[in-house]
């Protein structure tokens, strides 16, 4: 098709997402990405691992990706914070049987969802495509592709990431900052079962972060990411593997027992980014092209499809109203609708960073006290818990597992 609601420039997960979402209420959409699908969904486990909560976990369930994938992820049944390995912890578990989330492998997640677009009527996916020249104005829509091709629709949404082009081009401001930190991202085997809990164990260097996979044929696993200060990434990434264990073993007070062998590593700057406004003229902003955050609470991927869902019913009840996708009164509405949740989840990882990054004892006396103190409070935890789910503030019928 050369005409659509919607041109998504971006086709990785929150991208995707957002087009199989806009099929599954009647919206069309053209996906624009440079990607080539052969490499980015090849075999083989690179180590990389994202946290869904409970709340997107619905949304992917309503608009039938998780069917494609419900046996790959790893039900996170608990989640414990602590500082250190010092006594003082903070337990959430969800009352009866549900999960806080699924633990998936990113290339699970990808090869769904691109399924997912592949098969849905009103998606026209365009991998290994760029457009060379995307103009917006009072009438629509128009991007030249270097396949020669020209495309229109009525609002474009930029999915390229944290180094969005069009979101630079638009003018639209950001506040961003760097952490001195770097994460390495790994996976490892261990001898005890995780038990299907992930563990969150805060360092003056940056938190490690335990998070629970599906045991394989060698036993049981977990993905971790590693915050350590940036001068030193490299020299964990060139540490033998028998090296890097015995510096995990360390972090972990050896509580999973014997670990090894150990999985591809990779490492990735910590930075913070945040989009003042998500909207201009006929466009609006999604995932990480709006907001980049400190994986401390394993909330990015999720916030994205929170404007996933977010959007696609500002866009449907729009549709009802007889809008059409890039009228201004509905992304001011989305833009309202997103701000407030995006600030406080990037002010509150921000904010967890700094205070469990502040050095000494007292400090960390503090800390602990904190937390035991939240552990004794069930409306202060379980209102953590309702962030940690997706589940706060003013909640899209998607994220309810319901359509528009």
């Amino acid at each position: 098709m050369d005409q659509a609601d919607v041109l998504i420039l971006g086709g990785g997960l929150v991208g995707s997402a957002l087009a199989v979402a806009l099929d599954a209420h009647g919206l069309t959409s053209i996906v624009i990405d440079i990607a080539d699908p052969e490499v980015i969904l090849a075999a083989g486990f690179d180590g990389r691992a994202s946290a869904i909560a409970s709340a997107p976990w619905r949304m992917l369930e309503a608009i039938g990706v998780i069917d494609r994938i419900r046996d790959q992820g790893c039900p996170i049944k608990g989640i414990r914070v602590s500082d250190g390995l010092a006594p003082g912890k903070l337990d959430f578990v969800p009352e009866g049987e549900g999960a806080l989330g699924y633990m998936f492998e990113n290339r699970y997640l990808r090869g769904a969802l691109y399924a997912a677009a592949r098969a849905a009527p009103s998606v026209d996916l365009r991998m290994k495509t760029r457009a060379v020249s995307v103009d917006r104005g009072p009438h629509g829509v128009v991007a030249t592709l270097d396949s020669g091709a020209v495309v229109h629709a009525s609002l474009l949404v930029a999915a390229e990431g944290r180094n969005s082009p069009t979101r630079d081009a638009a003018g639209l401001r950001v506040a961003r900052w760097s952490y001195d930190h770097a994460a390495i991202v790994t996976s490892l085997h261990h001898e005890r079962s995780h038990e299907n809990v992930a563990f969150e164990i805060f360092y003056p260097q940056g938190p490690f972060a335990i998070l629970p996979l599906n045991d394989d044929a060698r036993g049981h696993r977990s993905a971790i990411v590693w915050s350590v200060k940036r001068h030193e990434a490299d020299g964990m990434l060139k540490l033998s593997d028998r090296g890097l264990l015995a510096e995990a073993d360390k972090r972990m007070g050896g509580f999973l027992g014997k670990l090894g062998p150990l999985g591809p590593r990779s490492s990735y700057p910590l930075g913070f980014h945040h989009a003042g406004k998500i909207t201009a003229e006929r466009l609006a902003l999604v995932g990480d092209a709006a907001h980049g955050i400190h994986p401390i609470a394993g909330q990015g991927v999720n916030v994205g499809f929170r404007d996933v869902a977010t959007l696609v019913e500002v866009l449907v009840d729009g549709k009802r109203l007889g809008l059409e996708p890039g009228d201004a009164q509905l992304l001011a509405r989305y833009d309202r609708w997103r701000s407030l949740d995006t600030l406080m989840v990037a002010a509150a990882t921000d904010g967890l960073t700094r205070l469990f990054g502040i050095p000494g004892r007292a400090a960390s006396a503090v800390r602990r006290f904190g937390l035991s103190a939240v552990e004794k409070l069930p409306p202060l935890k379980h209102r953590f818990m309702a962030e940690a789910r997706g589940e706060s503030g003013d909640v899209p019928r998607l994220l309810q597992g319901l359509t528009v």
